[in-house]
């Protein structure tokens, strides 16, 4: 398979995993979802709020800003990476946003040139070592961002088990698959 197909692919899998983690976040009640749970980022509300900024972030890099910041981050202007003013309030806006997201990755995606992805895309890191501007292959974020929502997916799937979920949300590209053969 060629490169931007397989990056397609994954990025199909990164969004796919995405609506079917929010269809069971959504049977969620207001405690479950800010439970403090030690795993991932401490409770589903702020693993999926990680999730959605960093794909909001590393599309905006991609895009050229070097300092892309979601709705609601203030970093340098409150200690320790508060939220400020207009942040995501609940978990609906934070479906409608994801959802508005999810479309402008498949733009980003479906637009993509194979003589793009050995170009250096540069960043301002925003977590450990914040304030270094490094440069990355946009192939490797390409990556780098299914990756990082898979990982954090799990982490998220076992936080809802966890918290007594039966019904666990499908992830695996396996699974995507056999769905697809049998539509």
């Amino acid at each position: 398979m060629e490169t931007i197909p397989l990056i397609a692919r994954l990025n199909q899998h990164r969004a796919w995993t995405n609506r079917n983690l929010r269809a069971a976040v959504a049977l969620l009640n207001d405690e479950q979802l800010h439970t403090s749970l030690p795993i991932g980022q401490g409770s589903v509300w702020k693993s999926l709020t990680h999730m959605y900024a960093a794909e909001y972030v590393w599309l905006g890099a991609l895009h050229g800003e070097e300092e892309p910041l979601v709705q609601g981050d203030v970093r340098g202007k409150l200690p320790g990476n508060q939220l400020g003013e207009g942040k995501i309030a609940d978990f609906v806006e934070l479906r409608q946003k994801w959802e508005e997201l999810e479309l402008r990755w498949s733009e980003y995606v479906n637009g993509l040139q194979p003589s793009e992805l050995e170009d250096t895309v540069f960043k301002v890191v925003s977590t450990a070592g914040a304030g270094v501007r490094f440069g990355t292959r946009r192939a490797d974020i390409l990556l780098h961002v299914c990756l990082h929502a898979h990982y954090t997916t799990a982490q998220t799937v076992n936080m809802l088990r966890q918290l007594g979920v039966e019904k666990l949300p499908e992830s695996m590209l396996i699974s995507l698959a056999r769905h697809e053969l049998a539509t």
